[in-house]
């Protein structure tokens, strides 16, 4: 209970009501855990079923020995319905705690971009006051080397008790011009410490902004860990379904035939769905790669915005994360509504207009640190590639996912599908830049690396 405390009271973590609302069954450990498995052998082609819960699926064995005994018949029907529905409510109960961890993570990681720009701000505006204030005070001291020279302070009042000045209107002319200038000087000096002052007031704030933008990175991280983990195990359920519901339906069906029908032909049944399934998804796959390849040829090469082959590494290692042109650039942009939903007011990153299902590169090599869907980004794929820098890409169509999270990826390989999935207006690539957590400019930030979006 007190490590809870320290999390709710550090604000770094999701607090005891969202981790009820997000876990209501599945601790953060056991979901971990079971989101690597699926991950481990998911990549691999292969569900991800945990054996304990395994073992509790009747063989074939336990309903050709049933079909023969009415009671155990019974028993067994019942059984498998309770295992079907049990299937079906994880299903359901983990896929909304994904969605609510989604959107915890999604708003979590949107305030820290707007604190790491207000911080920017702030400080961009000391710095602006600092040198304001620099300047003011070497004008200040120029005026007063000037003063010196034409005779001011105590020069003025020798000239003032000696018979120096060539007349009294000589006198007072030097002493009315050394009048004006210090008035001019005392100005100027007024400026250069209201400057001082402002700046310094600006610091200020800027280091309470810094400090609350480094607590907000972190409470993003560690939401961000929350809905992986809430993802790993949505798709660890939804693994499980896929892997028995339809032997399950097969031996409940062959345990209430009245016919003559042999378990061989239902065991044959569910071998013919499980075979055609995946050639299903391998043609899925095939196809999103034809049409990546195909958008890519057809997309003209070189910069200026107008698009160019996506996924063509350059010299520096980097590649294209898409075929697209740009359709919105980075920051400030006229906010569009429509479909229940408004965009943000500042883009955090780039758009590049491209067909739904075509192809979504790596950046650069680095691993996959987030796979799922993040609230307005709808689904949405985070790369570490370590030093500090990571890349995002958002809006991808449900379905086309191609890489795992923790999984390595190469520079230029298709990780995803272009979609239209969170707050979008149609299917495009949003692609985000990040330096030590912050969003930057993707456009100059990939123009320096030889990459021309």
């Amino acid at each position: 209970m007190d490590s809870e405390k320290t999390l709710d009271e550090c604000g770094c973590a999701p607090t005891s009501v969202e981790r009820r609302r997000l876990w209501p069954a599945v601790s953060r450990r056991s979901a971990l855990g079971i989101g690597l498995g699926v991950v481990a052998l998911g990549v691999a082609g292969g569900p991800a079923i945990s054996s304990a819960f395994a073992a509790d699926y009747p063989s074939w064995d336990d309903v050709q020995a049933a079909k023969a005994n009415e009671a155990a018949k019974a028993a067994e029907v019942s059984k498998i319905q309770g295992l079907i529905q049990s299937l079906n409510n994880e299903v359901a109960r983990t896929q909304e705690a994904a969605k609510v961890a989604s959107d915890i993570f999604y708003e979590a990681q949107q305030a820290f971009f707007a604190q790491a720009r207000r911080a920017d701000e702030l400080q961009s505006q000391a710095d602006a006051q600092a040198a304001q204030a620099t300047e003011s005070a070497n004008k200040a001291g120029r005026l007063a080397a000037q003063l010196y020279r034409n005779g001011g302070d105590d020069t003025s009042l020798e000239l003032f008790f000696a018979s120096s000045a060539a007349s009294t209107d000589d006198l007072l002319a030097r002493l009315g011009t050394m009048d004006k200038l210090i008035e001019r000087n005392s100005a100027v000096y007024a400026d250069a410490v209201t400057a001082r002052d402002s700046a310094q007031s600006l610091s200020d704030q800027a280091v309470v902004a810094r400090d609350e933008r480094d607590r907000l990175q972190r409470d993003a991280e560690q939401k961000m860990v929350a809905a992986q983990e809430a993802a790993n195990a949505a798709q660890a359920a939804l693994d499980a379904q896929k892997a028995n519901l339809s032997t399950l339906e097969a031996q409940l069906a062959a345990l209430q035939d009245t016919t003559a029908k042999t378990i061989a032909d239902y065991q044959a049944g569910v071998e013919a769905a499980r075979i055609a399934e995946e050639k299903r998804q391998a043609e899925l796959r095939a196809e999103a790669e034809r049409r990546a390849a195909e958008a890519a040829a057809a997309a003209p090469s070189g910069g200026g915005g107008g698009g160019g082959a996506g996924g063509a590494v350059s010299g520096s290692g980097w590649a294209r994360p898409g075929s697209g042109g740009i359709t919105s650039g980075y920051g400030p942009r006229y906010v569009q509504c429509g479909s229940g939903y408004c965009s943000s007011g500042y883009h955090e990153g780039t758009d590049l207009g491209q067909a739904c299902w075509s192809g979504i590169y790596a950046a650069q090599a680095g691993t996959v640190v987030y796979v799922g869907y993040n609230g307005g980004y709808g689904n949405y794929i985070k790369i570490d590639h370590g030093g500090g820098i990571a890349t995002g890409y958002a809006h991808i169509s449900n379905g086309g996912f191609y890489v795992g999270w923790g999984q390595w990826v190469n520079s230029g390989q298709l990780i995803a599908a272009t979609g239209n999935t969170g707050n979008s207006f149609g299917c495009h690539l949003h692609f985000e830049v990040y330096v030590n957590g912050s969003t930057t400019n993707p456009e100059p930030f990939m123009a320096d690396r030889g990459i021309w979006l």
